[in-house]
Protein backbone atom coordinates (compact mmCIF):
# COMPACT_ATOMS: atom_id res chain seq x y z
CA UNK A 1 0.00 0.00 0.00
CA UNK A 2 2.84 2.38 0.93
CA UNK A 3 4.68 1.44 -2.28
CA UNK A 4 1.54 2.27 -4.31
CA UNK A 5 1.25 5.69 -2.61
CA UNK A 6 4.90 6.43 -3.32
CA UNK A 7 4.39 5.55 -6.98
CA UNK A 8 1.40 7.89 -7.21
CA UNK A 9 3.38 10.68 -5.57
CA UNK A 10 6.28 10.15 -7.94
CA UNK A 11 3.92 10.21 -10.92
CA UNK A 12 2.40 13.48 -9.69
CA UNK A 13 5.85 15.03 -9.25
CA UNK A 14 6.87 13.85 -12.71
CA UNK A 15 3.67 15.32 -14.22
CA UNK A 16 4.31 18.63 -12.51
CA UNK A 17 7.86 18.63 -13.82
CA UNK A 18 6.60 18.01 -17.36
CA UNK A 19 4.14 20.89 -17.00
CA UNK A 20 6.88 23.18 -15.72
CA UNK A 21 9.17 22.20 -18.59
CA UNK A 22 6.58 22.57 -21.34
CA UNK A 23 5.03 25.66 -19.76
CA UNK A 24 1.73 25.09 -21.50
CA UNK A 25 -0.75 22.41 -22.48
CA UNK A 26 -0.16 21.69 -26.20
CA UNK A 27 -3.89 21.80 -26.90
CA UNK A 28 -4.21 25.16 -25.12
CA UNK A 29 -1.26 26.52 -27.06
CA UNK A 30 -2.85 25.42 -30.33
CA UNK A 31 -6.14 27.09 -29.32
CA UNK A 32 -4.35 30.33 -28.42
CA UNK A 33 -2.53 30.42 -31.75
CA UNK A 34 -5.83 29.90 -33.57
CA UNK A 35 -7.34 32.73 -31.51
CA UNK A 36 -4.36 34.95 -32.28
CA UNK A 37 -4.42 34.18 -36.01
CA UNK A 38 -7.89 35.78 -36.34
CA UNK A 39 -6.71 39.09 -34.83
CA UNK A 40 -4.49 41.91 -36.07
CA UNK A 41 -2.82 44.27 -33.58
CA UNK A 42 -0.65 46.59 -35.72
CA UNK A 43 0.84 49.14 -33.30
CA UNK A 44 1.94 47.73 -29.95
CA UNK A 45 3.27 44.31 -30.84
CA UNK A 46 1.43 42.61 -27.99
CA UNK A 47 1.42 39.27 -29.76
CA UNK A 48 5.18 39.31 -30.39
CA UNK A 49 5.52 37.47 -27.09
CA UNK A 50 3.25 34.67 -28.28
CA UNK A 51 6.10 32.46 -29.49
CA UNK A 52 7.67 29.31 -28.17
CA UNK A 53 6.05 26.65 -26.05
CA UNK A 54 5.89 28.41 -22.68
CA UNK A 55 2.61 30.25 -23.09
CA UNK A 56 2.07 30.18 -19.32
CA UNK A 57 5.21 32.19 -18.65
CA UNK A 58 5.85 34.82 -21.27
CA UNK A 59 2.75 35.25 -23.41
CA UNK A 60 1.16 38.66 -22.91
CA UNK A 61 -2.28 38.50 -21.24
CA UNK A 62 -2.19 34.74 -20.65
CA UNK A 63 -2.32 33.13 -17.19
CA UNK A 64 -2.36 29.48 -16.21
CA UNK A 65 -3.05 27.20 -13.29
CA UNK A 66 0.33 26.55 -11.67
CA UNK A 67 -0.57 22.99 -10.76
CA UNK A 68 -1.99 21.78 -14.07
CA UNK A 69 -0.37 24.07 -16.61
CA UNK A 70 -3.77 24.69 -18.21
CA UNK A 71 -4.69 28.18 -19.40
CA UNK A 72 -7.24 29.89 -17.15
CA UNK A 73 -7.17 33.57 -18.17
CA UNK A 74 -6.91 35.48 -21.43
CA UNK A 75 -6.91 39.14 -20.47
CA UNK A 76 -6.41 41.63 -23.31
CA UNK A 77 -7.51 45.21 -22.65
CA UNK A 78 -7.08 48.02 -25.16
CA UNK A 79 -7.40 50.63 -22.42
CA UNK A 80 -4.66 49.84 -19.97
CA UNK A 81 -2.02 51.40 -17.72
CA UNK A 82 0.44 48.74 -18.79
CA UNK A 83 3.89 50.24 -19.56
CA UNK A 84 3.56 49.02 -23.15
CA UNK A 85 0.64 51.41 -23.69
CA UNK A 86 2.26 54.27 -21.77
CA UNK A 87 5.48 53.96 -23.74
CA UNK A 88 3.58 53.98 -27.03
CA UNK A 89 1.48 56.92 -25.89
CA UNK A 90 -1.70 55.45 -27.30
CA UNK A 91 -4.60 53.17 -26.51
CA UNK A 92 -5.05 49.83 -28.17
CA UNK A 93 -6.42 49.14 -31.64
CA UNK A 94 -7.16 45.74 -33.08
CA UNK A 95 -9.09 44.35 -36.03
CA UNK A 96 -10.23 40.85 -36.86
CA UNK A 97 -12.66 38.45 -35.24
CA UNK A 98 -13.07 36.35 -32.12
CA UNK A 99 -12.10 32.89 -33.30
CA UNK A 100 -14.03 29.81 -32.14
CA UNK A 101 -10.58 28.33 -31.48
CA UNK A 102 -10.69 29.96 -28.04
CA UNK A 103 -13.44 27.49 -27.10
CA UNK A 104 -10.82 24.74 -27.17
CA UNK A 105 -9.55 25.93 -23.78
CA UNK A 106 -12.16 24.27 -21.57
CA UNK A 107 -10.44 25.46 -18.37
CA UNK A 108 -10.88 29.14 -19.22
CA UNK A 109 -12.29 31.19 -16.32
CA UNK A 110 -11.62 34.71 -17.69
CA UNK A 111 -11.95 35.94 -21.26
CA UNK A 112 -11.36 39.66 -21.68
CA UNK A 113 -11.02 41.14 -25.18
CA UNK A 114 -12.02 44.69 -24.36
CA UNK A 115 -11.76 48.18 -25.86
CA UNK A 116 -9.95 47.33 -29.08
CA UNK A 117 -12.42 49.42 -31.11
CA UNK A 118 -12.54 47.43 -34.36
CA UNK A 119 -12.83 43.72 -33.60
CA UNK A 120 -15.98 42.63 -35.43
CA UNK A 121 -18.04 39.58 -36.31
CA UNK A 122 -20.29 37.52 -34.11
CA UNK A 123 -19.63 36.09 -30.67
CA UNK A 124 -18.87 32.40 -31.32
CA UNK A 125 -21.76 30.21 -30.23
CA UNK A 126 -19.29 27.76 -28.68
CA UNK A 127 -18.45 30.32 -25.97
CA UNK A 128 -21.35 28.90 -23.98
CA UNK A 129 -19.53 25.55 -23.75
CA UNK A 130 -16.85 27.09 -21.50
CA UNK A 131 -18.43 25.82 -18.29
CA UNK A 132 -15.72 27.27 -16.01
CA UNK A 133 -16.05 30.81 -17.38
CA UNK A 134 -16.58 33.45 -14.69
CA UNK A 135 -15.75 36.66 -16.56
CA UNK A 136 -16.71 37.44 -20.18
CA UNK A 137 -15.80 41.01 -21.09
CA UNK A 138 -15.98 42.09 -24.75
CA UNK A 139 -16.77 45.79 -24.22
CA UNK A 140 -15.74 48.45 -26.72
CA UNK A 141 -15.51 46.61 -30.03
CA UNK A 142 -17.74 46.13 -33.07
CA UNK A 143 -19.20 42.74 -32.31
CA UNK A 144 -22.47 42.14 -34.16
CA UNK A 145 -25.01 39.37 -34.39
CA UNK A 146 -26.92 38.26 -31.32
CA UNK A 147 -26.12 37.18 -27.79
CA UNK A 148 -25.87 33.35 -27.91
CA UNK A 149 -29.33 32.02 -27.10
CA UNK A 150 -27.99 29.48 -24.60
CA UNK A 151 -25.83 31.96 -22.68
CA UNK A 152 -27.59 30.64 -19.57
CA UNK A 153 -25.35 27.56 -19.71
CA UNK A 154 -22.52 29.68 -18.25
CA UNK A 155 -23.81 29.12 -14.74
CA UNK A 156 -20.56 30.22 -13.06
CA UNK A 157 -20.49 33.59 -14.80
CA UNK A 158 -20.17 36.58 -12.44
CA UNK A 159 -19.40 39.30 -15.03
CA UNK A 160 -20.99 39.66 -18.47
CA UNK A 161 -19.95 42.84 -20.25
CA UNK A 162 -20.92 43.23 -23.91
CA UNK A 163 -21.33 47.02 -23.85
CA UNK A 164 -20.40 49.41 -26.66
CA UNK A 165 -20.78 47.04 -29.57
CA UNK A 166 -23.42 46.60 -32.30
CA UNK A 167 -25.10 43.49 -30.94
CA UNK A 168 -28.72 43.15 -32.04
CA UNK A 169 -31.67 40.87 -31.40
CA UNK A 170 -33.40 40.14 -28.13
CA UNK A 171 -31.96 39.55 -24.69
CA UNK A 172 -32.09 35.73 -24.47
CA UNK A 173 -34.50 34.43 -21.85
CA UNK A 174 -31.81 31.98 -20.76
CA UNK A 175 -29.83 34.91 -19.35
CA UNK A 176 -32.07 34.68 -16.28
CA UNK A 177 -30.40 31.33 -15.48
CA UNK A 178 -27.11 33.09 -14.67
CA UNK A 179 -27.79 32.99 -10.96
CA UNK A 180 -24.16 33.78 -10.03
CA UNK A 181 -24.07 36.94 -12.16
CA UNK A 182 -23.09 40.11 -10.28
CA UNK A 183 -22.35 42.58 -13.08
CA UNK A 184 -24.35 42.79 -16.32
CA UNK A 185 -23.58 45.47 -18.90
CA UNK A 186 -25.33 45.31 -22.28
CA UNK A 187 -25.42 49.08 -22.79
CA UNK A 188 -24.95 50.91 -26.08
CA UNK A 189 -25.94 48.14 -28.46
CA UNK A 190 -28.89 47.56 -30.80
CA UNK A 191 -30.89 45.19 -28.60
CA UNK A 192 -34.64 45.02 -29.18
CA UNK A 193 -37.62 43.29 -27.61
CA UNK A 194 -38.58 43.16 -23.96
CA UNK A 195 -36.57 42.67 -20.80
CA UNK A 196 -37.13 39.01 -19.79
CA UNK A 197 -40.01 38.72 -17.32
CA UNK A 198 -37.95 36.53 -14.97
CA UNK A 199 -35.08 39.01 -14.81
CA UNK A 200 -35.53 38.95 -11.04
CA UNK A 201 -34.05 35.44 -10.97
CA UNK A 202 -30.61 37.07 -11.14
CA UNK A 203 -30.47 37.10 -7.36
CA UNK A 204 -26.77 38.00 -7.03
CA UNK A 205 -26.87 40.97 -9.43
CA UNK A 206 -25.55 44.30 -8.14
CA UNK A 207 -25.35 46.25 -11.42
CA UNK A 208 -27.67 45.98 -14.43
CA UNK A 209 -26.86 48.38 -17.28
CA UNK A 210 -29.19 47.99 -20.26
CA UNK A 211 -29.21 51.63 -21.37
CA UNK A 212 -28.82 52.97 -24.91
CA UNK A 213 -30.58 50.16 -26.72
CA UNK A 214 -33.99 49.83 -28.39
CA UNK A 215 -35.75 47.81 -25.72
CA UNK A 216 -39.54 47.95 -25.58
CA UNK A 217 -42.27 46.87 -23.20
CA UNK A 218 -42.46 47.59 -19.50
CA UNK A 219 -40.16 47.12 -16.52
CA UNK A 220 -40.61 43.59 -15.12
CA UNK A 221 -41.81 43.76 -11.52
CA UNK A 222 -39.54 40.80 -10.79
CA UNK A 223 -36.53 43.17 -10.84
CA UNK A 224 -37.62 44.40 -7.42
CA UNK A 225 -36.80 40.95 -6.01
CA UNK A 226 -33.05 41.40 -6.67
CA UNK A 227 -32.03 42.21 -3.11
CA UNK A 228 -28.42 43.18 -3.92
CA UNK A 229 -29.17 45.41 -6.93
CA UNK A 230 -27.58 48.82 -6.35
CA UNK A 231 -27.38 50.28 -9.87
CA UNK A 232 -30.11 49.96 -12.52
CA UNK A 233 -29.82 51.84 -15.80
CA UNK A 234 -32.61 51.44 -18.37
CA UNK A 235 -32.24 54.90 -19.91
CA UNK A 236 -32.39 55.72 -23.61
CA UNK A 237 -34.62 52.87 -24.66
CA UNK A 238 -38.24 52.68 -25.85
CA UNK A 239 -39.76 51.39 -22.65
CA UNK A 240 -43.39 52.19 -21.85
CA UNK A 241 -45.99 51.79 -19.13
CA UNK A 242 -45.75 52.86 -15.53
CA UNK A 243 -42.81 52.41 -13.18
CA UNK A 244 -43.44 49.70 -10.57
CA UNK A 245 -43.64 51.22 -7.08
CA UNK A 246 -41.79 48.13 -5.84
CA UNK A 247 -38.54 49.57 -7.23
CA UNK A 248 -38.64 52.18 -4.48
CA UNK A 249 -38.80 49.46 -1.84
CA UNK A 250 -35.52 47.85 -2.87
CA UNK A 251 -33.16 48.06 0.12
CA UNK A 252 -29.86 48.54 -1.74
CA UNK A 253 -30.86 50.39 -4.92
CA UNK A 254 -29.09 53.76 -4.91
CA UNK A 255 -28.80 54.61 -8.63
CA UNK A 256 -31.83 54.47 -10.92
CA UNK A 257 -31.70 55.90 -14.43
CA UNK A 258 -34.92 55.66 -16.43
CA UNK A 259 -34.53 58.81 -18.54
CA UNK A 260 -35.31 59.08 -22.24
CA UNK A 261 -38.04 56.47 -22.48
CA UNK A 262 -41.82 56.73 -22.84
CA UNK A 263 -42.96 56.02 -19.30
CA UNK A 264 -46.27 57.54 -18.21
CA UNK A 265 -48.45 57.78 -15.15
CA UNK A 266 -47.55 59.05 -11.70
CA UNK A 267 -44.09 59.04 -10.17
CA UNK A 268 -44.18 56.37 -7.44
CA UNK A 269 -43.84 57.97 -4.01
CA UNK A 270 -41.54 55.13 -2.98
CA UNK A 271 -38.82 56.32 -5.36
CA UNK A 272 -38.63 59.75 -3.73
CA UNK A 273 -39.08 58.64 -0.12
CA UNK A 274 -36.40 55.94 -0.28
CA UNK A 275 -33.56 57.29 1.88
CA UNK A 276 -31.01 55.12 0.10
CA UNK A 277 -31.70 56.57 -3.33
CA UNK A 278 -28.80 58.83 -4.27
CA UNK A 279 -29.18 59.28 -8.03
CA UNK A 280 -32.63 59.28 -9.64
CA UNK A 281 -33.14 60.32 -13.25
CA UNK A 282 -36.69 60.19 -14.61
CA UNK A 283 -36.23 62.95 -17.18
CA UNK A 284 -37.54 62.96 -20.75
CA UNK A 285 -40.56 60.75 -20.22
CA UNK A 286 -44.29 61.40 -19.94
CA UNK A 287 -44.80 61.38 -16.18
CA UNK A 288 -47.93 63.23 -15.05
CA UNK A 289 -49.52 64.50 -11.87
CA UNK A 290 -47.70 66.26 -9.08
CA UNK A 291 -44.32 65.58 -7.52
CA UNK A 292 -44.97 63.51 -4.37
CA UNK A 293 -44.42 65.59 -1.23
CA UNK A 294 -42.51 62.85 0.61
CA UNK A 295 -39.02 64.27 1.16
CA UNK A 296 -37.44 64.70 4.56
CA UNK A 297 -34.25 64.69 6.58
CA UNK A 298 -33.53 61.18 5.25
CA UNK A 299 -33.42 62.44 1.65
CA UNK A 300 -29.88 62.62 0.25
CA UNK A 301 -29.79 63.08 -3.51
CA UNK A 302 -26.55 63.61 -5.37
CA UNK A 303 -28.73 64.07 -8.44
CA UNK A 304 -32.51 64.29 -8.88
CA UNK A 305 -33.70 64.93 -12.44
CA UNK A 306 -37.42 65.10 -13.24
CA UNK A 307 -37.08 67.47 -16.22
CA UNK A 308 -38.94 67.21 -19.54
CA UNK A 309 -42.11 65.58 -18.22
CA UNK A 310 -45.74 66.70 -17.80
CA UNK A 311 -45.61 67.35 -14.06
CA UNK A 312 -48.02 69.90 -12.57
CA UNK A 313 -48.67 71.52 -9.24
CA UNK A 314 -46.13 72.99 -6.83
CA UNK A 315 -42.56 72.18 -5.94
CA UNK A 316 -42.97 70.04 -2.79
CA UNK A 317 -42.33 72.02 0.39
CA UNK A 318 -40.77 68.93 1.99
CA UNK A 319 -37.84 69.27 -0.43
CA UNK A 320 -36.60 72.11 1.76
CA UNK A 321 -36.06 69.66 4.61
CA UNK A 322 -33.88 67.30 2.56
CA UNK A 323 -30.47 66.59 4.06
CA UNK A 324 -28.73 67.20 0.72
CA UNK A 325 -29.56 67.79 -2.94
CA UNK A 326 -26.51 68.15 -5.15
CA UNK A 327 -28.13 68.52 -8.57
CA UNK A 328 -31.83 69.21 -9.05
CA UNK A 329 -33.57 69.64 -12.39
CA UNK A 330 -37.33 70.27 -12.50
CA UNK A 331 -37.22 72.26 -15.75
CA UNK A 332 -39.49 71.80 -18.75
CA UNK A 333 -42.64 70.80 -16.85
CA UNK A 334 -45.87 72.62 -15.93
CA UNK A 335 -45.07 73.48 -12.33
CA UNK A 336 -46.48 76.61 -10.68
CA UNK A 337 -46.26 78.54 -7.41
CA UNK A 338 -43.40 79.64 -5.21
CA UNK A 339 -40.13 77.74 -4.89
CA UNK A 340 -39.63 76.62 -1.26
CA UNK A 341 -36.97 78.33 0.80
CA UNK A 342 -34.32 76.22 2.49
CA UNK A 343 -30.68 75.17 2.50
CA UNK A 344 -31.00 72.57 -0.30
CA UNK A 345 -32.08 75.35 -2.66
CA UNK A 346 -29.39 77.90 -1.80
CA UNK A 347 -26.87 76.72 -4.41
CA UNK A 348 -29.34 75.95 -7.21
CA UNK A 349 -29.46 78.02 -10.39
CA UNK A 350 -32.42 79.24 -12.43
CA UNK A 351 -31.87 76.46 -14.97
CA UNK A 352 -33.09 73.96 -12.36
CA UNK A 353 -36.57 75.46 -12.55
CA UNK A 354 -36.79 77.02 -16.03
CA UNK A 355 -39.46 76.45 -18.66
CA UNK A 356 -42.34 75.80 -16.29
CA UNK A 357 -45.77 77.49 -16.33
CA UNK A 358 -45.60 79.92 -13.43
CA UNK A 359 -42.85 79.21 -10.92
CA UNK A 360 -41.44 82.12 -8.94
CA UNK A 361 -39.09 82.86 -6.09
CA UNK A 362 -35.34 82.51 -5.71
CA UNK A 363 -33.48 81.78 -8.00
CA UNK A 364 -36.25 82.91 -10.37
CA UNK A 365 -38.09 86.21 -10.32
CA UNK A 366 -39.76 87.37 -7.11
CA UNK A 367 -43.31 86.16 -6.59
Amino acid sequence: MARHSLLLLAAAILAAAVVAASGCSPSDREALLGFRQALNEPYLGLFNSWTGSKCCVNWYGVSCDAATGRVTDVNLRGESEDPIFEKAGRSGYMTGKLSPAICGIDTLTTLVVADWKDISGEIPACITSLSSLRILDLIGNKFSGEIPSDVGRLNRLTVLNLADNTIAGKIPTSITQLTSLKHLDLSNNLLTGEIPKNFGNLAMLSRALLNRNQLTGSIPVSISKIYRLADLDLSMNRLTGSVPFELGKMPVLSVLNLDSNSFKGLIPESLLSNGGMGILNLSRNGFEGSIPDVFGSHSYFMALDLSYNNLKGRVPTSLASAKYIGHLDLSHNHLCGSIPVGEPFDHLEASSFGFNDCLCGNPLKTC
